[in-house]
């Protein structure tokens, strides 16, 4: 085990803004080494081989399977540096961005194209496609403000927007606002390594992101729409130290917009660009917001802000809401807090090849408002297969933007499913039609309220011909489903399947091997890399004879009264075909109802997609009446795999979804100096503001071991904070990076702003001096040089010495084909032959000196080769702030 000691405050290892494109880093060396890795100046430092392009998925350093950090991107797009606290280990550390390995070749099992890839038959058209170009001609126009300070922000952000609105449209018109997400944000012609500074420096231009949903823009304008997409180059620029990844800016940031816009739909129309003045008057009482990748979580974010206000400090708005927002549209989001906003209507695409947001979190949007409000409002999630991330922006896709641009699905090896040319894998022009349409959708459910619409995006399974050829699939959660059976430990299942953990390092435990890079789920993203989580589970389901049906019980009956059908959400390995399943319900009364067949197709897969993803389907519900206390699922194959991750209750219809003002949580940070005696405790800020009640999950994190408590807290009527006690004991021993950091989700009825926060212990005492001395700094073949490293007191955090052999002034450098050979592979993962100097492997000695010891040592190994040769010498040179001099071993033979 490798343990390092690096210094900085707690907040920067949990910081999200620094973000890379998961396609982009080539392999560095495999796990567990340190090739690409360094440790300078007190920060732990990876360096890619290529340049990493400005994206949306936060870039993580992971060790041991836990999250340390984000890290924050330098200038030449290819170095990230992380302050950390105290950490535990740093064993196996990897650089992960959106789910995927970004400083490792894939795993053999990755690599490996699937053999055979369905593509899914086209379904059912639905009567009414709302990618029909309306009525109305349209005309377009631009408008720039001056730029505004938004909170942390050191620079101003711009205000500068694209208008496309309908023309001679009767009336006010409801007002639809996009928002891009996170790219980069300057360019020179070609030039791919144009800095990223905020303002774009003096002869680069800003990427006009903002203009890449024109295409969806004309559509939503010909049915009647206003439609404005803004510009946030200033908070990608800046983005990189913000906690939550920006999102609290970019819902400042569209709330100035909306305020801009109420202004100039009454007295300030006169005042208004002209663009504005040539268009109808906003309804804003109608809005709709589509955000794309951080966009998705800014507008979200924005919808939330827009009911229960943020702390006055930390927001960039401080007006008076005058709109109304009625839904949302997410393409590939990102939603880091988990915290999405319940009773606001939303849609969700997930493209299936997304190279950027690999690991689809979007689908958090759906599956954590399961339980937290009324329920009334639908969260739809759109899977589109063979659609990538950045494609939906014509600013981001190569032949149409001005600026650079790359397709963010990347393989090493001709992908079945997503490499350009495949039979799943969509145009460009495919994708982007794709999206107008459903996004046209969105706005027609959620603020047209068309019924009509609603089976594209409730799981139905019909399809709109505008988006042809694209294959759409879709689920939902709220609406008028009512809860059949959520699966949790205190369900009961028999007759081959369990309940098991969304997200859990035991293999043992969790529904997919945590282990295996090739099987990945959206419904099981980890939230800020805590694991186990307590409260998210899903039902597996494994059988190997058919006919044999596996039961679960809920923990009280549960009545359907008023449902339609019997909705469920099963999932099943991509590339599957016919699983089948017989469904029943039996009654309180022990009566047994079958219900009918249901057939569920996995999606097309591969290793390098996220495609174990669930399938909604239905059985009527007939003339049962009773309440359910059981659910039958009865394979009809011999074999099998699936996975429940909930049942529901399912009536047509879109009901009023009554946004409602829910209760808030914010979490705050907290520094207090250690001292030298005696225990203190002290309370992480924990702020509650808005009226009602509800109960949020705690998670408390140690931020030296990554061990974490989870508790379900209850918030009263009345309530200000959570009083969450942290003990600080004091002492003379010097020790780093302790404290705590605070993580909270929604349960019931109340909704999360800043979502993470904590407490800093503040060390001061005096860091102990370090010396070295030789042990064996001169020996024969076959021996061991060691020399002995001793700080001057022991302190309460792990001492971790790295040192790199470099090429020495004189003498013949000991080689790889000198030392033991099996330690050598075990330290640096590759093989001894051929023979090469110590300088030109990834050999780092180390000496660990644990808490509380004062000495360790540092050796190197060397075998007896039977040459006959002279001296030879290794140099081995420590990272500079440990203050070490170089030392020298030499070898005789």
């Amino acid at each position: 085990m490798r343990r390092i000691l690096v210094s900085a405050a707690l907040a920067a290892a949990v910081v999200v803004g620094a973000g890379g494109q998961a396609w982009a880093a080539p392999p560095s060396g495999p796990a567990g080494v340190p090739g690409g890795w360094s440790v300078e100046g007190g920060q732990l430092t990876w360096r890619s081989g290529e340049r990493l392009p400005m994206g949306d998925a936060a870039v993580e350093f992971w060790a041991g399977g836990k999250l340390l950090g984000r890290p924050k991107p330098q200038r030449d797009q290819k170095t990230f540096k992380l302050d950390l606290g105290e950490a535990p280990s740093l064993d196996s550390l990897q650089v992960r961005a959106g789910g995927k390995r970004l400083d490792d070749a894939a795993p053999a099992a990755r690599r490996q194209a699937a053999a055979a890839v369905p593509t899914p038959a086209a379904a059912a058209a639905n009567p009414v496609d709302p990618g029909v170009k309306g009525p109305y001609r349209t005309v377009r126009g631009d408008y720039s403000l001056a730029g505004v300070k938004l909170p942390d922000f050191p620079q101003k952000v711009e205000m500068q927007a694209v208008v496309v609105a309908p023309k001679g449209a009767p009336g006010k018109r409801p007002l639809a606002l996009f928002l891009h997400g996170r790219h980069s944000v300057c360019y020179d012609g070609a030039d791919e390594s144009a800095p990223q500074d905020w303002p774009c420096p003096t002869g680069t231009l800003p990427i006009p992101s903002h203009r890449g949903y024109l295409q969806a823009q004309e559509l939503l304008a010909s049915q009647g729409y206003i439609t404005v997409s803004i510009s946030a180059n200033g908070i990608n620029g800046q983005d990189y130290a913000a906690e939550d990844g920006g999102a609290q800016a970019r819902s400042s940031l569209v709330r100035r917009h909306l305020a801009k816009w109420a202004s100039w739909a009454g007295s300030g129309r006169a005042g208004a660009p002209a663009i504005v003045r040539n268009a109808p008057r906003a309804d804003m009482s109608k809005v709709f917001l589509m955000g794309h990748s951080r966009g998705g979580e800014g507008v979200s974010r924005a919808a939330m802000d827009s009911l229960t206000p943020p702390p006055a400090a930390q927001d960039g708005y401080h007006g008076k809401v005058r709109w109304t927002i009625r839904g949302l549209l997410l393409i590939g989001p990102t939603i880091f807090g988990h915290d999405p906003v319940p009773d606001v209507p939303s849609a969700t695409i997930l493209p299936g090849c997304d190279g950027d947001v690999s690991d689809l979190q979007g689908q958090i949007f759906i599956d954590e408002t399961r339980g937290v409000s009324r329920g009334k409002a639908l969260h739809s999630a759109l899977y589109v297969i063979g659609a990538n991330h950045n494609f939906f922006n014509t600013e981001w896709t190569p032949g149409q933007a001005a600026a650079p641009a790359w397709d963010d699905f990347q393989s090493e090896e001709h992908d079945a499913v997503c490499s350009p040319g495949t039979a799943t894998r969509l145009t460009a022009q495919q994708e982007q039609k794709a999206g107008a349409t459903y996004i046209a959708a969105a706005a027609r459910l959620f603020v047209g309220r068309d019924d009509r619409v609603r089976p594209l995006l409730d799981g139905t399974g019909v399809r709109a011909p505008s988006a042809d050829p694209a294959r759409v699939l879709s689920h939902a959660l709220g609406g008028r489903r009512t809860a059949a059976l959520i699966p949790d430990p205190a369900v009961q299942v028999s007759g081959g399947g369990r309940i098991c953990a969304q997200v859990s390092n035991d293999a043992a435990a969790a529904c997919l091997d945590p282990e295996d890079w090739s099987t990945r789920s959206a419904h099981f993203v980890s939230f800020n890399g805590i694991s186990p989580e307590p409260g998210r589970y899903a039902a597996e389901l494994k059988w190997s004879a058919a006919g044999r049906p596996i039961t679960l019980k809920p923990s009280r009956p549960v009545s359907l009264a008023g449902s339609r059908d019997l909705a469920l959400r099963l999932m099943v390995p991509p590339n599957t075909t016919d699983t089948r399943f017989g469904v029943a319900v039996i009654d309180s009364h022990g009566r047994r109802t079958a219900l009918g067949d249901v057939r569920v197709d996995g999606l097309p897969g591969s290793a390098n997609t996220t495609s174990h993803w669930a399938r909604e389907v239905r059985v009527p519900l007939g003339h049962f009446s009773g309440k359910m206390a059981k659910l039958q699922l009865t394979p009809r194959s011999a074999t099998g795999r699936a996975w429940l991750i909930d049942a529901w209750g399912w009536k047509a219809g879109t009901p009023d979804p009554q946004e409602a003002s829910l209760p808030r949580i914010d979490i705050g940070n907290l520094a207090v100096d250690e001292g030298n005696s005696g225990t203190k405790t002290y309370a992480i800020p924990v702020k509650i503001t808005g009226r009602g009640s509800g109960r949020v999950r705690l998670f408390l994190v140690d931020s030296a071991t990554f061990k974490s408590t989870s508790w379900v807290a209850t918030v009263h009527p009345g309530d200000r904070t959570i009083r969450v006690p942290v003990k600080v004991k004091g002492d003379t021993r010097y020790g780093e990076g302790e404290g705590k950091l605070l993580a909270a989700k929604a349960e019931r009825g109340l909704v999360i702003g800043d979502y993470q926060g904590g407490i800093d212990v503040r060390d001061d005492d005096p860091k102990p001096t370090v010396t070295v001395v030789p042990v064996a700094a001169a020996v024969a073949e076959g021996g061991t040089l060691r020399w002995r490293i001793t700080l001057s007191a022991p302190a309460e955090t792990d001492f971790s010495f790295w040192a790199s052999p470099q090429a020495p002034a004189t003498g013949t450098e000991l080689s790889s084909t000198d030392v033991d050979p099996a330690w050598f592979r075990t330290s640096t993962s590759q093989e001894p032959e051929p023979s090469r100097p110590l300088s030109e492997t990834w050999l780092t000695p180390f000496a660990d000196i644990p808490a509380g010891q004062t000495g360790g040592e540092v050796a190197v190994p060397t075998i007896t080769d039977g040459l006959a040769e002279g001296a030879e010498v290794v140099e081995l040179h420590f990272e500079e702030e440990s203050g070490l001099p170089a030392i020298t071993g030499t070898v005789t033979g």
